[in-house]
């Protein structure tokens, strides 16, 4: 004999399973500020080139254990788009690496967070997707969050490197509209061109700069790391967990690798965060949250009768 709540077991289940996958994605994505600050000797282009590449390892054979196809055949497949996400996803990386080097990691994380509010904005443009009222009260609210991060930081290094966190923003929300401008159901092919796309700038501006492809043992070994497990192992469980996840839900999920992030680099190396950086951090962690909330209260379904 089965009955309604016998039915609802297996999604419930999945659900779990789902929002434990994607919240184990955004701990790896935590640690990205501690890699980084790990590399002795490395410049922002020369990380993003081994990072690359342990990522572009790591997605050939995963892509290839999950669908049976040639990764490369799949890339090509998503044609300009594609290029034109996975060059988004190049920028946003190397932003986010140079602004963690410049910047404070408390700052370039919560920073990197206002990206789905870029993405809501920039959907309106080129979509046509109509903004919600209580998102854009929410854009306003995390601007003045991000206004307060970054009032005090006059120092050219620090001022470029939360303008840096913020272009890493754009990069990130113009790669979520390529996505849904494409209809595109999984990410996996488009970050396999981003590693591809990432490994051949970064060699012509290591080159172009003098700096040479490889860094120290340690330095490579560091930024391999973080290509294989923080970035790819942490987009695979995602884009397994994300599949039965709602998108609010989600949204809050993800704010674990903001809140973590500068917890790792304060117990590993003992870097403080700022007042402002925590109250204005504050101010926009609660817009995002405001927002999926309010999102998900707008679409939750009518009770079963």
């Amino acid at each position: 004999m089965s009955t309604h709540a016998d039915i609802s077991i297996a999604p419930e289940a999945g659900r779990g399973r789902g929002m434990a996958l994607v919240f184990m994605a955004g701990v790896l994505w935590s640690t990205v500020g501690l890699g980084i600050r790990m590399i002795e000797d490395g410049a922002a282009w020369q990380i993003l080139l081994v990072r690359s590449v342990g990522l572009c390892v790591l997605l050939y054979v995963v892509i290839r254990l999950r669908t049976g196809r040639d990764p490369f055949g799949l890339a090509r497949a998503t044609g300009w788009s594609g290029l034109l996400g996975g060059l988004s996803l190049v920028g946003a990386y190397g932003g986010g690496i140079y602004a963690i080097q410049t910047t404070s990691v408390a700052n370039a994380m919560l920073l990197f967070a206002s990206a789905p509010f870029m993405a809501a904005v920039l959907g309106q443009i080129f979509l046509a997707e109509r903004v919600r009222p209580h998102t854009w009260i929410a854009i306003g609210v995390a601007m003045l969050g991000i206004a307060m991060m970054v009032r005090d930081q006059t120092a050219a290094a620090s001022l470029t490197g939360n303008l840096a966190a913020l272009g890493a923003a754009v990069g990130f929300a113009v790669f979520t509209v390529i996505i849904r401008k494409g209809r595109m159901g999984d990410m996996l092919p488009l970050v396999f061109i981003s590693g591809l796309a990432g490994i051949v700038l970064m060699v012509a501006v290591c080159l172009a700069l003098g700096l040479p492809l490889v860094m120290a043992a340690r330095d490579t070994g560091i930024a391999l790391t973080m290509g294989v497990f923080q970035v790819g192992a942490g987009l695979v469980l995602y884009t397994i967990g994300s599949k039965s996840v709602p998108a609010a839900e989600l949204t809050l999920l993800s704010l674990a690798e903001v809140v973590l992030g500068p917890v790792w680099v304060w117990l590993a190396l003992g870097e403080q965060v700022s007042r402002n950086t925590l109250i204005g951090g504050a101010v926009l962690l609660a817009a995002i949250a405001g927002n999926a909330m309010l999102g998900a209260r707008r679409k939750r379904p009518p009770p079963h009768v």
